[in-house]
C-alpha cells in the first residue's frame, strides 16, 4: 500500500484525484481538546485500501479538494465508533459526509463485541496486533515525528479490511440494512448539537435533584455551556459539575453563602457571583408548569414491575443469546424497566433491536406470548386467544 504524508495544497489535490473513483474510504481524525470546548482538528487519515494518507490540516489552510471528495454521495465513508471524528465535520462545516458505515457498530451487530475497540476488533477479525504506544500524543504539536505517523495510520490501513469483512458477514447473515437507523443517527445534526437549554440534561448528579432545583440546574447549565461555547473554553474551566449540582440543591440568595459551597472559587464568586444570584433567584420565579422535567429518571416500580423486569430481562439474554449478540448491545436493565413503566421510545423499540428483541419483548408486555420451561430450555411461546 502507498503511504503519504499531505502538507501542502498540490498534494492534497492530487491525493484526491487519484481517490476520487473509489467505492469507500476508510477515515480517521486525530484531535485535541483538553483546553477547548470545540475538538481542534490535528490530522485527518484517508485510505481507500490502495493509498493510505495522512493530511495536516494544520499546514494547509485551504481543504476545499478533501471536502467535496469526502461530501461526494456515491462513496461510502467508513469510520470505527465515529461518533468524535463526525463531530469534527459537523462542528467545522455544518455538514455530515454520507453515506457512512461504523464497524464498531457492526461488530456489535454480529456478536463480536458491545463497544469493541478498534485494536481489538483488527486482533480479532484480522490476527493483526496494532501499535498502541501513541495514544496520548499531543497531536497539535509540529513536527510530527515518523512513529506517530505510522500510528496514525494504522488506523485506517485496517479499517478498510473490516469494512469489507463486516459487510460480508453482515450479508451472510441477511442482516446487511439492520444498522439503518444507527447510522442516519450518525449523521443527523441533532447528535452533534448542544442547545443551551438542553445542557441540564446531561450534568453528573442531576438525578439527585427534583422540583425546582431542575429549574435552577437548568438555568445554570445552560449559562455554563454558552459561557463554554463563546469562549471555547471546557465547561469545567467555568464550574465543575459538582458545583453546579450543589447550587441547585442549595440555591444560595446572598454572596456569604456562595462562599460555603465547595469547589466555587473566591474569583469565580467576585466575578461573577451577582450573575449567579440572578440566575437562580430567576429560575426560583418560574411557574411550576416550567420546571423541567428529567425524562431519564426512572420512576418507582413497584414490586411486580420489578418482578416483571427480571422476567423481561431474562428474556432479553435468550433473545441476545439466540442472535450471537451481547445482552447490552440490545438494552441494558434501566431501559426495560422503562418498557416496564410504560415508556415506548427506547432504542429496543427502534431498527434491528426491536427486530431482534423489542417487538417480543413488548409481546410478552400485552400477553401475547410467554416464556415457558420445555426440557430445561426456556422459550417464548405464543398465549392462545383468548375466548
Amino acid at each position: 500500500m502507498l503511504e503519504r504524508h499531505i502538507q501542502t495544497e498540490p498534494q492534497l489535490i492530487e491525493l484526491c484525484a487519484e481517490l476520487a473513483d473509489s467505492p469507500w474510504l476508510a477515515l480517521d481524525t486525530e484531535f485535541v481538546r483538553e483546553k477547548t470546548y470545540y475538538p481542534q482538528f490535528c490530522l485527518l487519515q484517508i485510505s481507500n485500501g490502495h493509498i493510505a494518507a495522512s493530511v495536516d490540516p494544520l499546514q494547509i489552510p485551504e481543504l476545499g479538494p478533501l471536502l467535496e471528495l469526502l461530501y461526494t454521495p456515491d462513496i461510502v465513508k467508513v469510520f470505527h465508533a465515529g461518533r468524535q471524528d463526525l463531530e469534527i465535520f459537523h462542528n467545522l462545516w455544518d455538514k455530515l459526509p454520507t453515506p457512512l458505515f461504523d464497524t464498531q457498530l457492526a461488530a456489535s451487530l454480529l456478536g463480536l463485541g458491545d463497544q469493541i475497540g478498534y485494536g481489538n476488533l483488527v486482533e480479532q477479525l484480522l490476527q493483526h496486533t496494532l501499535e498502541k504506544g501513541h495514544s496520548r500524543t499531543d497531536w497539535s504539536r509540529r513536527p510530527l515525528d515518523e512513529a506517530q505517523l505510522r500510528y496514525a495510520l494504522d488506523d485506517v490501513i485496517y479499517l478498510g479490511e473490516l469494512y469489507l469483512k463486516l459487510k460480508q458477514m453482515l450479508q451472510a447473515e441477511g442482516r446487511e440494512g439492520w444498522l439503518q437507523d444507527d447510522f442516519d443517527q450518525l449523521a443527523n445534526p441533532d447528535t452533534y448539537s448542544n442547545p443551551p437549554q438542553d445542557a441540564w440534561k446531561r450534568i453528573k448528579g442531576r438525578q439527585q435533584l427534583k422540583g425546582v432545583q431542575l429549574a435552577v440546574l437548568q438555568a445554570l447549565a445552560g449559562w455554563r455551556e454558552q459561557e463554554a461555547q463563546q469562549a471555547n473554553r471546557p465547561k469545567r474551566w467555568i464550574l465543575k459539575d459538582e458545583v453546579l449540582t450543589d447550587l441547585a440543591r442549595r440555591q444560595p440568595k446572598e454572596l456569604a453563602q456562595l462562599e460555603k459551597i465547595r469547589g466555587l472559587e473566591p474569583g469565580t464568586i467576585k466575578r461573577r457571583g451577582e450573575l449567579l444570584l440572578k440566575l437562580i433567584a430567576d429560575a426560583r420565579a418560574l411557574p411550576k408548569e416550567q420546571w423541567p422535567r428529567d425524562k431519564r429518571r426512572a420512576a418507582r416500580l413497584s414490586a411486580n414491575q420489578e418482578a416483571f423486569t427480571d422476567l423481561l430481562y431474562g428474556c432479553l439474554r435468550l433473545l441476545a443469546e439466540q442472535n450471537n449478540i451481547t445482552p447490552a448491545a440490545l438494552a441494558g436493565r434501566k431501559e426495560i424497566e422503562a418498557l416496564v413503566g410504560g415508556e415506548r421510545d427506547l432504542e429496543i423499540m427502534h431498527g434491528w433491536r426491536r427486530v431482534i428483541a423489542g417487538n417480543q419483548l413488548l409481546q410478552i408486555l400485552e400477553g401475547q406470548c410467554w416464556p415457558t420451561f420445555d426440557q430445561g430450555q426456556l422459550t417464548l411461546t405464543a398465549c392462545p386467544p383468548q375466548e
